[in-house]
């Protein structure tokens, strides 16, 4: 059937098209740098409420004394003697996921990246980007506790075996709180340098509004970066019983000195690290096929860091970079030469099943930053004949985290509070247990078993709390016991800070 419009009809849909803007109805179109870019004007997701949520998150993880603006509120002061088994004052800091105990490597980590998800993409945070750097604060006052005395590091708190026997809120802990270290007998380049990247990269965020705790970071991240690169080893060595298998340096530790030297070049702009790049990045492995980025490789996030130094600073010298950077990318691109990476039915990546969304949220992060670096120097990837524009990193960043948002085929959010569907049951301490103020009285170690075997939602709701997600055939069973998929963790929503930002601000609620 034909469309036959009145001229009056015909009038108004001209002076429609005419005064675009003042017809489609969106404010952000004119005045949204991005827009040029890519998207629709709408957006299926409030990008901005999983923002605050993702960065909500860190408040629940919270060890020491909590301060008077805690914003998650059924958790209570923990850990307040932390430490004193050695006679140091290692109070504060992170629980790294469901359970109660300090382990540094994961804890750096996450610093990096919240810190990096600051550098990158706070300029557009608006009224997110105080909590960001408290976030980044807390971490950071913890790890300078640390790493007060000179080549030794504190690099757990807490025995994991006996945590692990117990179900018990943080406030509740009587396991014992051991100390665990690494220093010149007993050395560990991987948390070391990965600490060192952490202090780095938390003295950028804190240059202008906080130039002398800046300074304090920068000073402490290059000592502790002459210690891992001195004294080497992984620290997986000498603390074999207590950080295996949770957190075993798998990768070893050349990719963290890689790292740790490309954030103090960035932070530091010394020519001392530039050349420690040169000299040293072949025999790191700066040149591996290795694409899985999370806690224990850092090659390919060290890939992208080292790129913008050849992008937009111009370095000849670090030319190389955009080629081990492009290789990652290329192995991302479904249908592309040289791609590797295994997507899900519904389009999830998919590395492995204990906590894939790391993955997930890690990528995201590496592909939007990457593609700000390509766009600034006017360039694309190119994957044996293929085109890979920046608009096309953005595309597949996009898609992963709508995925996690609820695009999926269960229509499920798993990013806990965000959505109308989402986990109900995680696998986390505080979260399962009634709270210090519906229940005074202390749980004992086993008795808190009876919660977790319960099939009840949990009572305390961990705001922004993103867990490790569906299995490779998309499916999520919702269950406490499930720590693969039901377990959350700190370096699951550092880099989502920093892709989440991104996106609230590309579709103008920012």
């Amino acid at each position: 059937m034909g469309l036959s419009l009145s001229p009056l009809a015909l009038i108004v849909l001209l002076a429609c098209l005419t005064a675009f803007h003042q017809c489609n109805g969106n404010p952000f179109r004119k005045n949204n740098p991005f827009h040029h870019h890519h998207h629709p004007r709408f957006a299926k997701h409030n990008y901005r409420d999983a923002l605050t949520k993702s960065i909500m998150f860190f408040e629940g993880q919270r060890s020491g004394r909590l301060p008077s603006n805690q914003r998650i509120t059924w958790r209570r002061d923990s850990g307040l003697s932390d430490g004193a088994a050695m006679h140091v004052d290692l109070v504060g800091g992170y629980y790294d996921a469901g359970d109660n105990v300090k382990f540094g490597f994961p804890m750096a980590f996450t610093t990096t990246m919240l810190s990096w998800s600051v550098i990158e993409f706070g300029g557009l945070m608006k009224g997110e980007l105080q909590n960001a750097k408290q976030a980044i604060r807390w971490a950071t006052d913890y790890l300078l506790k640390a790493t007060a005395h000179p080549d030794t590091i504190y690099v757990q708190v807490g025995d994991a075996n006996q945590d692990h026997s117990c179900w018990e809120r943080p406030e509740d802990m009587d396991t014992p709180r051991s100390v665990f270290k690494i220093d010149k007998s007993s050395p560990g380049s991987d948390v070391a340098g990965e600490t060192a990247a952490a202090l780095a990269a938390a003295s950028l965020v804190f240059k202008r509004s906080d130039p002398t705790y800046s300074k304090l970071l920068t000073r402490r991240a290059i000592r502790v970066f002459q210690f891992a690169d001195k004294y080497r080893g992984p620290y997986s060595n000498g603390l074999k019983k207590v950080v295996c298998p949770f957190y075993c340096s798998y990768s070893g530790y050349q990719d963290e000195l890689l790292w740790g030297a490309a954030w103090l070049h960035r932070a530091t702009r010394n020519p001392t690290y530039l050349n420690y790049i040169q000299v040293n990045g072949q025999i790191l492995g700066a040149a591996e096929f290795d694409n899985t980025f999370g806690w224990d490789n850092k090659h390919v996030g060290a890939r992208i860091l080292l790129s913008k130094a050849f992008l937009v600073q111009r370095l000849k010298s670090l030319h190389d970079y955009k080629g081990h950077a492009d290789n990652f990318i290329c192995s991302l691109i479904p249908g592309a030469p040289f791609s590797s990476a295994q997507y899900t039915p519904g389009g999830l990546l998919f590395k492995m099943s204990d906590s894939n969304m790391q993955y997930v949220t890690s990528t995201s992060f590496l592909l939007l930053t990457y593609a700000k670096y390509l766009t600034s120097a006017h360039q694309i990837v190119n994957c044996g004949g293929t085109r890979v524009t920046p608009k096309r990193l953005r595309t597949i960043a996009k898609k992963q985290v709508d995925y996690l948002l609820g695009d999926n085929p269960l229509k499920m959010s798993y990013m806990v509070g965000y959505g109308p569907r989402y986990p109900q049951r995680i696998h986390h301490r505080g979260s399962s247990l009634p709270s210090v103020a519906n229940h005074p009285a202390k749980i004992q170690c086993s008795a808190g078993f009876n919660f977790m075997k319960s099939q009840s939602p949990n009572p305390n709701i961990l705001v922004g709390a993103v867990i490790g997600g569906p299995d490779q055939k998309d499916r999520f069973p919702d269950q406490r016991s499930d720590y693969e998929q039901s377990e959350p963790a700190t370096y699951i929503n550092a880099p989502l800070v920093g892709a989440l930002t991104y996106l609230a601000h590309s579709f103008g609620q920012l």
